[in-house]
Order: structure tokens, then C-alpha cells, then sequence
């Protein structure tokens, strides 16, 4: 694995471990007060576009790179927040709170 790659490998990871913390968050607060969905949605576009160029390089190289797990595991963890932010948005809206 050449530098390029580990570095943004180590990127993909260090963002990954935040999810988490945000997800139990979510799961916690039971709310969608200070959340961003359009964020969210921006950010999984954003690994989306990061899928795509490792898909670009694997058909030009035939080497899929480490790195397209980590994109794929970050995708799903952001995923899942957002499902738990339409979760928490149905019990704003039962609650009144919004």
C-alpha cells in the first residue's frame, strides 16, 4: 500500500470512529433538534464520489484499493444515523416539538 493510499485509509477510519459516537447519540437524544440532515446527505455523496474513483482505478488497474472498504463502511454508519434521524423526526412530530 503506497503512502497516498494509507493516508487516506487512516482518513476514512478517523472519520469512521466518529459515527458511532453519533449514531449512540441519536439512538440517546431521541430527537432531531441540532442534527443536519442535509449535512448527512452531503456527506454520503461525498464517499459516494470516493467509491467512484476507486471503481475508476480498479477498471484501469484491476487492484481494488483498501481503501474502498472504509468508504463502504463509513457510508453505511452514516446511513444508518439518517435512519435514525427519520426515526427521531417521527417522534419530534408525535411530541410537538417540531
Amino acid at each position: 500500500m503506497d503512502a497516498v493510499v494509507l493516508c487516506e485509509t487512516m482518513m476514512l477510519i478517523i472519520f469512521g470512529c466518529s459515527w458511532p459516537a453519533n449514531i449512540s447519540k441519536s439512538l440517546k437524544s431521541k430527537t432531531t433538534l441540532g442534527k443536519s440532515v442535509l449535512f448527512e446527505c452531503l456527506v454520503v455523496i461525498g464517499y459516494t464520489f470516493g467509491v467512484i474513483g476507486k471503481i475508476i482505478i480498479y477498471k484501469r488497474t484491476g487492484v481494488l484499493q483498501y481503501s474502498f472498504w472504509f468508504y463502504i463502511a463509513d457510508i453505511l454508519l452514516v446511513l444508518t444515523d439518517i435512519a435514525i434521524y427519520m426515526r427521531n423526526l417521527k417522534l419530534d412530530k408525535k411530541a410537538g416539538r417540531i
